[in-house]
């Protein structure tokens, strides 16, 4: 892992970060997206990241190209939710198994230590061993599942959530 390295985020990166996450939206149950997006239309999603404050975005490179990325994001509109953040993590399939999700998540929480959060969440569609392992080596504690919540691919899935703290002891 020695030609990995991660770093915030930059608009230029769009095109890439589209292309990993249009994977996940076209072949598998992972994110309930249907339709694949554009760089204009992922520029909205993209805007809401900075390079301070609670929400942000980091992208693993390895030899220059971005294979995977992890941010935190608003978990609800209503003010008294504004110390939870949710997460979002995408690996580009060349870079799965690598250790690149943990990576991501270590420079992610790193980055957010000193903001106000309280509390950081995650769902993620079952089955999904990977995800599930990934987000307990992070620290992730599993809080409930939402069941048959999303349609996709002429079925129903289920959705695991969970939580941990910004900071664990």
């Amino acid at each position: 892992m020695s030609d990995i390295s991660i770093r915030p985020a930059a608009r230029g990166d769009l095109p890439r970060l589209k292309e990993i996450y249009n994977y996940y939206v076209i072949h598998t149950p992972v994110t309930f997206d249907i339709e694949p997006y554009t760089v204009e239309r992922r520029t909205t999603w993209f805007d809401q990241f900075g390079a301070t404050g609670r929400h942000r975005l980091m992208v693993a490179e390895e030899n220059g190209i971005v294979i995977g990325y992890a941010g935190t994001m608003h978990f609800r509109s209503k003010a008294a939710y504004e110390t939870t953040v949710e997460t979002t993590i995408y690996c580009a399939q060349q870079a799965i198994g690598k250790g690149i999700g943990s990576l991501l998540y270590r420079a992610l929480f790193d980055a957010i230590k000193d903001e106000d959060i309280h509390r950081i969440v995650a769902g993620y569609t079952l089955p999904n061993p990977a995800s599930a392992a990934l987000h307990a080596r992070c620290g992730f504690k599993p809080v409930g599942i939402y069941t048959e919540v999303g349609r996709k691919f002429g079925r129903y899935w289920d959705v695991q959530w969970t939580e941990r703290p910004v900071s664990l002891r």
